[in-house]
């Protein structure tokens, strides 16, 4: 155990009211797979949370929320459109290749963003019977480097997309942070804009484990619950992670976890600008900093904190901050980077 982590908003612990939940619906018996009174509120609230109309269904992990929510809207000869950076094509192990037999069409982008200008020339001929037909454009929000899609951006993708017969899909393990960073609604971030179907991560910013899959196109997703069973994600103890969601969206518990990561992250990268020799290289907006060290510095720094180097040619560190980071964890890191300047 390591007191301190900027490694991963994965390494925090989870929630004391999110705990509380999980020991308040260890009391008694309930029916099993989702059939009990908790996940059937919990999935009303989440729909209502995200505008209505929709439909939500609760997955273990973030990993087969993004398979099955890209499982669901294609066929084995289309393809995904995606950033080379994007979790599922860098950190999922070939996961949507493997369960959709589908391929990922990876897209070089210089922030993570991806937009119609950079997707438009791989359109050109996709028609052909030779080639994977592009069905999907799957995106982050926020992205793995931390940046940020505004909302004009995300309409301009999904028009794009429904222009070319194709679907938006929004990866959204940290959609808590990104509609913190925008000021809006999960709503407004996503249904008012056209995406087609999202995630909302729980595990990244206060629950032990959890993601929901919000559908805007119920006409597409209607076999949504035998596919979750196909890929082991329907959880027979449902009423756990509906709990845990039930004190995750009581009095907006989501918005204050995610509003104080990104805060510990803007004060991070103001004590970083201060130091010499130490470059921050993008923007930040939400709970990561993506900074330049000298190469001195990373493995003592290692040695007593947790993170990882995003780009070793480049010396370039990934900082990650979470709900429990306190300011006194920044200024320790702060002062050890003075030591060993």
């Amino acid at each position: 155990m390591n007191n301190i982590s900027f490694g991963s908003d994965n390494h925090s612990g989870v929630h004391p009211s999110v705990f509380a939940a999980m020991q308040a619906a260890n009391i008694g018996y309930c029916p099993a797979y989702g059939d009990d009174s908790i996940t059937m509120q919990t999935l009303k609230d989440i729909e209502t949370l995200f505008g209505g109309d929709c439909e939500a269904w609760l997955v273990m992990t973030g990993t087969g929320a993004n398979i099955l929510s890209l499982q669901i809207l294609m066929q084995s000869f289309n393809a995904v459109i995606c950033a080379t950076t994007s979790h599922i094509n860098v950190d999922e192990c070939g996961a949507v290749q493997k369960c959709t037999q589908a391929r990922l069409s990876p897209i070089e982008t210089p922030d993570g963003k991806l937009t119609p200008a950079l997707i438009a020339p791989r359109l050109m001929g996709d028609r052909d019977q030779h080639h994977s037909q592009y069905k999907i454009i799957s995106i982050s929000q926020s992205t793995e480097y931390g940046t940020l899609y505004s909302l004009d951006e995300l309409r301009a993708l999904a028009d794009f997309a429904h222009n070319h017969n194709m679907l938006l899909h929004i990866d959204g393990a940290r959609l808590a942070n990104a509609a913190v960073a925008l000021g809006c609604s999960l709503k407004a971030m996503t249904k008012d804009i056209g995406a087609d179907i999202v995630s909302f991560g729980g595990t990244k910013n206060g629950m032990m484990f959890g993601e929901a899959i919000i559908s805007f196109r119920k006409d597409l997703t209607a076999d949504m619950r035998f596919f979750r069973k196909q890929a082991s994600q329907l959880f027979s103890k449902m009423r756990f992670i509906s709990a845990q969601f039930q004190a995750y969206l009581q009095d907006n518990l989501w918005h204050s976890n995610a509003a104080h990561a990104n805060a510990m992250a803007k004060l991070l990268r103001a004590k970083l600008a201060d130091l010499p020799n130490v470059t921050v290289t993008q923007e930040v907006n939400v709970n990561a900093v993506f900074v330049i060290l000298p190469p001195h510095m990373i493995n003592p720094l290692q040695e007593k904190y947790l993170f990882y180097t995003w780009d070793e040619a480049r010396n370039e560190v990934r900082l990650m901050c979470s709900f429990n980071t306190r300011e006194e964890h920044i200024n320790e890191l702060i002062e050890s980077i003075k030591q060993l300047s």
